[in-house]
């Protein structure tokens, strides 16, 4: 199945969430979380992100954010990338760190941006190991942990340059100087008295955390995004030359990547074959990605655009891939240069 479009636009805001792979850890050491913290700053100044807050748990991270330029996308790739590499090096391990494409969930309504705060700042008094214990136990871990802006919120450490404190602290009213205060006040108020509603409310849509109002409008959004793409996709069905047959495309593939072609009608997590076997037909097969889609199993042209597009994000970084793409490329025109030889004899 394709993966579903990002909803992107100039000022959104998002509740983001990332998670380890396989549910690992993802920070080992505080040395592990201070370096997070430092990429997330980098990153944060570079897009140009609002970031109102976030919490840092052992396997997975919160963040509520609004992107002014409409770039979430490029900003969380930067940071994972950046964080990744780092993680990779420092522990002797390889490959992915996190769980797949990371979380994003429309916030546009005051209200529920305030309760999402709420509920991120509150992650490291619900877990398993801390629900039992008692509210004073919880509150002193709560403004005791290092890990999250809450602290920075309620005045207990100083303000953290790459947080943008304004949009929720504004939401307490005046006096200014009492707004850290009743913050606290809101917050701590949760750890007794969950908000079952607003939890329900997240559960409701993919898509979007707020009223009906706002889950209709984000509908209505998404499906004229979808509508947008399958056009600049229908654009992109135009057939190029054919210079081979689909068996030779799927047969060098195959055996470059050193692969049986009963692979090819598999649906593998992260597996590379069928979108190199769907690039390579449309760009030498002359296929359409429709027709290419059909020949490697997967539902549609989209699906096909969007593993292309997978497979051209994974060269910039894996020298492997680089080099099997070149050896199929450089099998391919050598065929064609031989059907040329041999028609011109």
């Amino acid at each position: 199945m394709a993966r579903p479009l990002r909803i992107e636009y100039e000022g959104a805001v998002y509740h983001v969430t990332l998670r380890g792979n396989n549910r690992r850890i993802i920070f080992k050491s505080d040395f592990d979380r201070e370096r997070f913290l430092q990429k997330l700053s980098d990153s944060v100044r570079q897009f140009d992100i609002r970031l109102y807050l976030f919490c840092l748990m052992g396997n997975h991270v919160h963040f509520v954010l609004e992107t002014p330029r409409a770039n979430l996308s490029r900003f969380m790739h930067r940071l994972l990338t950046a964080y990744t590499v780092y993680f990779n090096r420092k522990h002797n391990e390889c490959g992915h760190l996190m769980q797949g494409r990371f979380g994003a969930t429309v916030v546009d309504e005051d209200d529920y941006i305030l309760k999402l705060s709420r509920y991120v700042h509150l992650n490291p008094v619900y877990i398993k190991a801390r629900k039992n214990k008692s509210v004073r136990e919880r509150v002193h871990i709560l403004r005791n942990y290092s890990w999250s802006s809450y602290r920075s919120y309620i005045g207990k450490v100083k303000p953290l340059e790459f947080v943008d404190y304004g949009p929720i602290l504004e939401m307490m009213g005046r006096p200014r100087k009492k707004q850290a205060a009743v913050y606290r006040r809101f917050v701590e108020s949760g750890i007794s008295d969950i908000d079952a509603a607003f939890i329900e409310t997240k559960k409701r849509s993919r898509l979007c955390i707020g009223s009906d109002g706002c889950r209709t409008r984000m509908e209505a959004y998404y499906r004229r995004m979808l509508e947008a793409y399958d056009r600049k996709e229908d654009v992109s069905f135009r057939r190029q030359s054919k210079d081979h047959s689909v068996e030779e495309v799927l047969g060098v593939v195959c055996d470059v990547l050193h692969v049986d072609r009963t692979v090819l009608a598999r649906r593998r997590k992260d597996s590379i074959i069928r979108p190199v076997a769907a690039k390579m037909l449309c760009q030498y097969g002359g296929l359409t990605q429709r027709q290419a889609a059909e020949i490697v199993g997967v539902r549609s042209g989209v699906a096909v655009c969007l593993q292309i597009r997978k497979v051209d994000e994974r060269m910039k970084k894996d020298r492997d891939l680089q080099r099997q793409l070149a050896q199929i490329k450089e099998r391919l025109r050598q065929g064609k240069r031989k059907v040329n030889l041999s028609h011109k004899g």
